[in-house]
């Protein structure tokens, strides 16, 4: 079979003779970027898509990731669903009835048969934990610790500014700052990170309105405290196992609760620019 036979669409599918068949899509991770860039892909038709997500998921905007379905067996973004499943049948099953597929990573070898055409990593950990270019017909990364040409196909600028959603075919994206992006004039103080290692705890729920210096919850019994006032845009799940440092929650200063149930302005970026790297691929103009 030719290596790119799960990425065409033949020209009798695209004049409506036939329908089109999706190219078998693998997402390495389930958090907010990954999940937008496969409600990107799944609202341009392509819709066999299968995500990889740790057990315990560290998400922080529950509301907009598809990782929920690990603990809650299905979820939904901005009415996409996405369905978790334990094997590659349950995989085709799943895909059948019109959703995602999220699968945890100590599963993946029930899906070693899956054979993409294209693999996203979305993982957004600063450095490569794995994927190789030779991994499928097309490889697209997000954001730091790739190398286009190397590593990947194309690497997705992540850093938010100018470059913003740039699709690098050469070289690598810019280097992590560790300065969270500004928000109403806002960066780190917007951030909630845990305060030493331990059992995150809390009562509060994502929407909920905090006021600087509320406590938001405790890593045993520490408190995380807000530096500012706003709209809890996002927070870890309760009872989950954090390390000093890590980010629990996401205050958003600009105070509007709908924002914490839509994809946001950065991640549609990112996802725009991953289907742009698919099309670019799928769809290369003719010689003549």
């Amino acid at each position: 079979m030719h290596p790119n036979a799960n990425m065409t669409v033949s020209a009798s599918a695209l004049a409506g003779r036939e329908a089109p068949i999706s190219p078998i899509v693998l997402i390495k991770g389930a958090g907010e970027m990954a999940s937008a860039v496969a409600w990107r892909l799944y609202m341009a038709n392509i819709r066999r898509i299968c995500m990889t997500e740790l057990d315990a998921p560290l998400c922080v905007r529950r509301t907009v990731s598809f990782c929920t379905a690990v603990e809650e067996g299905s979820t939904q973004v901005e009415g996409v669903e996405a369905r978790l499943a334990e094997t590659f049948a349950e995989v085709k099953w799943t895909w059948r009835e019109g959703r995602i597929a999220v699968v945890r990573h100590s599963q993946w070898h029930s899906i070693a048969d899956l054979a993409p055409g294209i693999e996203i990593d979305a993982i957004l950990a600063k450095r490569n934990l794995g994927t190789k270019i030779t991994d499928a017909s097309l490889v697209i990364a997000l954001g730091p610790g790739f190398v286009a040409g190397r590593d990947c196909h194309f690497v997705i600028e992540t850093n938010r500014g100018h470059h913003l959603g740039r699709i690098v075919t050469e070289g690598a994206a810019e280097p992590n700052t560790g300065v969270p992006g500004d928000i109403a004039g806002h960066t780190e103080a917007r951030v909630l990170r845990s305060p030493g290692n331990g059992v995150f705890e809390s009562n509060r729920r994502i929407g909920e309105r905090i006021a600087d210096g509320d406590i938001v919850g405790r890593v045993g019994e520490t408190p995380v405290i807000a530096a500012i006032g706003g709209i809890l845009r996002g927070l870890i799940r309760p009872s989950t196992q954090v390390s000093s440092g890590l980010k629990l929650g996401d205050i958003d200063p600009r105070g509007r609760p709908d924002f914490c149930h839509t994809i946001s302005d950065k991640a549609r970026a990112i996802a725009g620019a991953v289907l742009e790297g698919v099309m670019r691929r799928c769809n290369k103009p003719s010689d003549g």
